[in-house]
């Protein structure tokens, strides 16, 4: 079996960020409403993230959406597990449930 270059790079970078973000655009120019309400929620709780451009990585754009079984961007990576896309990590935000995974007060 041989391994793929693409999903060795998406494993490194959920195993070596607490919240990973893959997004379409960078924190400093968003290139989607979604991807930059993404980031702009874990910018107002104060949670360093790491981006990932999706744009920049065009292997990623095909490869993220087979791994993760999530087909749209962006896509949040929480300890290591997907817990969704905008919508879900707002909702979660709402709820409270999202500051309870990161340990916010």
């Amino acid at each position: 079996m041989t391994s793929n270059p693409a999903v060795e790079r998406i494993e490194k970078e959920i195993r070596s960020h607490r919240v990973v973000v893959f997004v379409k655009g960078t924190p400093e120019a968003p290139q989607c409403g979604f991807s930059a309400a993404t980031m702009e929620l874990f910018k107002k709780m104060n949670v360093p993230f790491h981006a990932v451009d999706v744009l920049s990585n065009p292997e990623f754009r095909t490869v993220l959406p087979q791994f993760s079984k999530w087909p749209t961007f962006p896509q949040v990576f929480i300890d290591g597990k997907l817990i969704g896309g905008c919508d879900i990590a707002h909702e979660m935000y709402e709820s409270g449930a999202l500051q309870k995974l990161l340990h916010i007060p």
